[in-house]
């Protein structure tokens, strides 16, 4: 008798418990929407807000020190893109660079947009985008500078950044002497300063932080020359999960539209880039 109550306890227990089990579904989704059948975007246009990953890295996704706003040249593409898709706010959460794409996967952000070059071994753990723009290595000098590219350098002191890999490449053509001497300065506003105050000819550097520092100070009498072609150039994209493949397609239907209507260059050329940086729709 005693069994016979044990094993029909058991058996009410276990039905009890299917039940509760059965009554508690998962949805696996990291804004903690109900609708787990629902597509990447659709949840995000649910929820109202696109969450980026950026190592608020100037200029190109960074929370403006005054403005409190979230700023930058792939802030300005992704805003609009998400304004296009009918999404009204896009927020930024701060993740170190080294950590963006692991960010990503984790399901704690919907996309990583932060000046991220697209490489093979990023690709194996996330999709990206078509092509935002291409950034690289920049020959800055003074706006009446006679020089026009990397051949005019043989008899001209050029100056590079310590611990850049642009100073590296100037020091590389140095030795095969397409360049009489490089100098070598401990930071960006060192180096042009050096050039501004005619210390030195020209440098090689980084063309986005070049661009947005001669855009922002007015006391830098510089430019970028061009046309030039970047010997070691980037090309920049967005990163989205590999299961988000509504998200990648709408988010490159858009971009197509704003590289055709002329956004993305009147952007770049807003943080001191230029033609040179442009990438043509479909790429």
């Amino acid at each position: 008798m005693k069994r016979l109550t044990k094993m029909f306890l058991l058996t009410v227990l276990s039905i009890i418990l299917l039940a509760g089990c059965g009554g508690q579904k998962s949805n696996g989704n990291a804004d903690g929407s109900k609708n787990s059948s629902a597509s990447a975007l659709q949840r995000i246009k649910d929820k109202g807000v696109l969450v980026v990953a950026s190592s608020n890295d100037v200029p190109f996704a960074y929370i403006d020190k005054d403005t409190k706003k979230f700023s930058g040249i792939d802030a300005e593409i992704i805003t609009e893109v998400a304004k296009r898709l009918g999404i009204p706010k896009v927020e930024m959460k701060e993740v170190k660079f080294e950590n963006l794409l692991l960010d990503l996967n984790n399901n704690n952000v919907d996309m990583v947009t932060d000046g991220m070059y697209i490489k093979p071994e990023r690709q194996k753990i996330a999709d990206f985008t078509n092509i935002w723009y291409t950034e690289g290595e920049a020959l800055v000098v003074v706006k009446d500078s006679p020089i026009k590219g990397l051949d005019d350098l043989k008899d001209k002191v050029v100056g590079g950044q310590k611990g850049t890999a642009f100073l590296e490449f100037a020091q590389k053509l140095q030795k095969e002497g397409e360049i009489k001497e490089v100098k070598v300065f401990n930071s960006q506003s060192e180096l042009l300063l050096a050039v501004n105050t005619n210390k030195i000819d020209a440098c090689i550097t980084d063309s986005a932080v070049a661009g947005y520092s001669i855009t922002n100070d007015k006391t830098l009498n510089l430019k970028l020359v061009s046309p030039y072609k970047a010997e070691a150039a980037g090309n920049i994209g967005a990163a989205v999960r590999k299961s988000d493949k509504d998200l990648l397609d709408a988010v490159n239907k858009e971009l197509d539209k704003m590289k055709e209507d002329g956004f993305i260059l009147k952007t770049l050329k807003k943080y001191g880039l230029n033609e040179d940086n442009f990438v043509p729709a479909g790429k």
